[in-house]
């Protein structure tokens, strides 16, 4: 293990892109998701048919094979992506899908009564949505988003393939330089559980703080 000590700053600086992989992913993952849940629930016949086909598609496909799509297959009709763009973009779409039936699931169990009796004191569709039924939602949708955050965390060791500087990415390039592959493999893997113990504890917290207000 001597290796990965005196190579540690390097695991470091793809630790950080796995970080942050995951943040910006969840970020926009999460607008993805909550459109696309909103969009099956409350929107017209052909666009509850495009989100559930969207929600489909990407469930029912490989994110490895997303990835290599986006970065490699859209240069065939001129698209040409960064390999951290590229990443972004695989990941977001990947983590909106599954967070949209999250955010369904969770809007569904929300009590009919309460969207009536919001309906009762004047407020719009809109209005009981953003302040009736999405603050109790999103308290619901709490616990299995966090398993969506933590899966990301480790799901981004497959933008590897596209070169990303990530956490696996850079134990790939210390074991070329060094041919040891159980001391680096060790090493990441001990990483990653950190960071995922690290994220389920804040999520943790937050889950608890936020029942407390209700």
């Amino acid at each position: 293990m001597q290796l990965v000590f005196d190579n540690l700053p390097f695991l470091l600086k793809g630790a950080g892109y796995t970080l942050l992989l995951t943040i910006v992913s969840m970020f926009f993952g999460l607008i993805i998701g909550l459109v696309v849940a909103i969009a099956r629930l409350k929107g017209n016949l052909p666009i509850r048919w495009i989100a559930r086909f969207y929600v489909s598609i990407i469930r029912g496909t490989p994110l490895l094979v997303q990835i290599v799509i986006i970065y490699y297959g859209l240069v065939d009709y001129g698209i040409t992506l960064g390999s951290l763009t590229a990443a972004y973009i695989a990941l977001s779409v990947n983590a909106g899908a599954y967070l949209s039936e999250t955010f369904r699931g969770a809007i569904l169990s929300v009590p009919k009564g309460q969207l009536e009796a919001a309906y009762s004191t004047g407020m719009t569709p809109w209005q009981a949505m953003r302040r009736i039924v999405l603050p109790q939602a999103m308290r619901i949708a709490i616990p299995p988003m966090g398993n969506t955050f933590i899966g990301m965390l480790k799901e981004t060791s497959l933008v590897s393939v596209i070169t990303v500087s990530e956490l696996l990415r850079q134990a790939q390039l210390l074991i070329a330089q060094y041919y040891q592959y159980m001391p680096f493999y060790l090493g990441i893997g001990i990483m990653y559980w950190i960071m995922s113990t690290g994220l389920a504890f804040i999520l943790e917290r937050f889950e608890r703080r936020l029942a407390k207000a209700y």
